[in-house]
């Protein structure tokens, strides 16, 4: 019984005190703040591309299927690569020939020009050698130049990754025989992440203008973004522009697909504004506590709009010139030491 007691007198000392105490308030007024309209966007990969066969051949390996994280330069796909490595071998022999045949031309055009200084050989035999010496110099740079196109075509036979990222389709099956052009791997970037709107043709100069867009991430969290793509065309159908809006690579947890609200700068309106802190919220109520001309906090439901920042934004419920508690548990500490009062 003592401790029930102790614990009326401890709540109505409380009370007391908030009573006595100076409830924080403020008068609302209009102000003029940047309106916004949100779309419904949907992410998108900068980087999603597709890797294709450069040279023809039967697929021996493939490194990585659907959903599998592929590093930079990871190998992703073999082809058999025995008429690349002859014809490498080829080209290589063709070097050699070429190489010999320039070192016998150069000794004989080097023994023809000392016989033509000292007058021993006509003009015509001169010229022979050394028609024949740049024919063997030109052979030679062909043969090198068909090793290096070997060995690009060797290359080709192993297939790399040109980014990091996830496989999302596989086109070819091992022992499958591709040709240039065929499709092997597609493939897209979690690093780099954009959102595409549609804006409509009446407040698209406006977007242009403002340059930046807010998008509302799963968690609730909201990120600005200032770099934008306009297309410069509008969509015969919807009478709308395509917007896209580049997100910076920080790792958002998003993925191709999903679905964003992107809200964007439309102008400027005169719109009531109150600190988010000022209103009470407990399921689906939202509420401020208006403070009449005797100092009684009075809870009143209201609509509310857009966020920006610290304030949000009231539809409805509030007028201009009133004055609210911005703190609402004072307030409700107010409420209560004014009843205790009067049943005192």
């Amino acid at each position: 019984m003592r401790g029930v007691t102790l614990a009326l007198l401890v709540i109505s000392g409380l009370a007391g005190a908030a009573q006595d105490s100076e409830l924080e308030t403020m008068t609302t007024r209009l102000e003029t703040v940047a309106t916004q309209q949100a779309f419904d966007g949907t992410v998108e990969a900068v980087n999603r591309s597709t890797v294709a066969a450069q040279i023809a051949g039967e697929v021996t390996e493939i490194g990585f299927d659907v959903h599998d994280f592929v590093p930079q330069d990871a190998v992703i796909l073999r082809i058999d690569d025995t008429q690349a490595q002859a014809a490498l071998a080829q080209a290589r022999a063709s070097v050699a020939e070429a190489r010999a045949g320039l070192s016998e031309a150069t000794v004989s055009f080097r023994r023809v020009r000392d016989l033509f200084e000292r007058q021993a050989v006509s003009q015509a035999e001169f010229d022979q050698a050394e028609a024949a010496y740049q024919a063997a110099q030109a052979r030679l740079e062909a043969a090198q130049a068909a090793v290096k196109q070997a060995e690009t075509r060797l290359g080709y036979t192993v297939v790399k990754a040109p980014y990091p990222g996830i496989v999302v389709e596989r086109h070819v099956e091992v022992g499958e025989v591709v040709q240039p052009g065929t499709p092997l791997i597609t493939g897209l970037s979690l690093e780099r992440l954009r959102v595409n709107i549609h804006v409509p043709q009446d407040i698209a100069e406006a977007v242009r203008r403002a340059g930046t867009a807010s998008v509302e991430m799963p968690g609730g969290s909201v990120l600005t973004s200032d770099d934008l793509t306009f297309y410069p065309y509008a969509d015969a159908r919807s009478r709308s522009f395509r917007v896209r809006v580049n997100l910076a690579p920080d790792g958002h947890n998003l993925y191709p697909g999903m679905m964003l609200k992107v809200s964007v700068p439309t102008g400027e309106a005169e719109r009531l504004m109150v600190p988010a802190r000022a209103v009470l919220r407990r399921s689906e109520l939202r509420a401020v506590y208006v403070v009449d001309e005797d100092g009684a906090p009075r809870l009143r439901q209201v609509r509310l709009g857009n966020r920006d920042g610290d304030r949000v934004e009231v539809l409805s419920g509030l007028s201009a010139g009133e004055t609210i508690a911005l703190n609402p548990n004072a307030a409700l500490a107010r409420i209560a030491a004014r009843k205790e009062g009067g049943d005192g």
